[in-house]
């Protein structure tokens, strides 16, 4: 039950908030997601009282936290892999780290959550990547690098729901 309900609040992040809503059009968006999820074992250890486990967690966190700035300020692809990376982590952590804190539940629930947050935004990137391929008119040589761009919904359904929201009909 762990992994279907992981599994289906990944999607639900994704399509309803990430992309129904169009909080995914915000760069900060995503990397603020795996942010949350990476520290909620430092979370779950400073709930176990155990100092060590929040010191080994805290250092556990500080890979996804570079990710998460990097996928920020360079390419959303890096949350892709550190989402998934933290799947990877789910998987290990309750073999390799004593954080007397964790739900039993939570490290299934956990990897479930990460690997399909990862495969929807990877989804959603390759999607903007395409579309943007096929409109992409040529770039001189000279032009500055474009900065990384996160998944945003398509520019004709989004014209419509703002035309709506301002007739008062959405």
């Amino acid at each position: 039950m762990s992994y279907f309900i992981g599994a289906t609040l990944a999607l639900a992040i994704g399509f309803i908030l990430g992309t129904w809503i169009g909080f995914g059009r915000d760069r900060a968006f995503y990397p603020t997601v795996m942010i949350v999820v990476g520290s909620y074992y430092v979370l779950f250890a400073a709930i176990g009282g155990s100092s060590e486990a929040l010191v080994t967690e805290c250092l556990v966190l500080v890979p996804f936290l570079a990710a998460s700035i990097a996928g920020f300020k360079r390419t959303p692809w890096l949350i892709v892999v550190g989402l998934a990376a933290h799947g990877v982590l789910d998987f290990f952590h309750p073999h390799l780290l004593s954080n007397p804190g964790v739900p039993v539940w939570w490290p299934d629930f956990c990897l479930a959550y990460d690997v399909v947050a990862a495969a929807y935004l990877a989804v959603a990137l390759r999607r903007e990547e395409r579309a943007g391929s096929k409109a992409a008119a040529p770039v001189a040589p000279s032009s500055p690098p474009t900065e990384a761009r996160f998944p945003v919904v398509s520019p004709e359904w989004d014209r419509r729901r703002m035309a709506a929201s301002c007739s008062g009909k959405g």
